[in-house]
């Protein structure tokens, strides 16, 4: 019987250090470690080429340990089908955080309760952001990538081509449809 941990970061400017940490203090001696760095807990576990690789390598007896149950990911049926793939291989699943076997008929009760929780936290932050970007439109500030010709620039060689779209878009080398939106939206109708 071995124990063996899993750490995920979702993304390159984080480390798995500060995981490895909880578990080490926690008295357990890690056997093998698996680390997914800059994946995302949307990403569903069978598909995180280190969580595959785990999955492969566990044998029945083995305890997995990780630093929450989101490190299993941030979908609760993914999560609960992750922990029921690996109860039904004999490991046992041990979250530090929740202080709970997620393979004990209550850890498979609060599992069921603490995805469903995590599933809510990302759908409310997604709502948050969504209605953030939406206020940032409504003030007129642009989203999404930086315009690499700014609708200015774009208004003064329109202007010098006397309203003609297409060589205004042939001297700036943008696409006629680049014009015409920097005319749109400053609200220029003719020139």
């Amino acid at each position: 019987m071995t124990t063996i941990a899993y750490l995920r970061v979702s993304t390159d400017d984080q480390t798995v250090a500060n995981q490895r940490l909880q578990i080490e203090s926690k008295g357990y001696r890690v056997d093998r470690e698996f680390s997914d760095d800059a994946i995302s807990g949307s990403t569903s576990a069978p598909v995180r080429p280190q969580f595959k690789a785990m999955l492969d390598y566990l044998r029945d007896g083995d305890t997995l340990v990780v630093a929450a149950i989101d490190r299993l990911g941030r979908n609760t049926i993914d999560v609960l089908q992750t922990v029921e793939t690996l109860r039904n291989k004999g490991v046992s699943v041990v979250s530090l955080r929740e202080s709970f076997d997620l393979t004990s008929p209550t850890g498979q009760m609060m599992l069921t309760m603490l995805a469903g929780l995590a599933q809510m936290e990302k759908a409310i932050i997604t709502e948050r952001r969504e209605a953030g970007m939406a206020r940032a439109r409504s003030e007129g500030k642009h989203m999404g990538r930086p315009r690499e010709t700014p609708v200015k620039a774009i208004l003064e060689v329109l202007k010098a081509n006397e309203g003609n779209v297409s060589a205004t878009a042939r001297d700036l080398g943008v696409s006629r449809a680049t014009v015409i939106r920097a005319k749109s939206a400053s609200g220029v109708l003719a020139l």
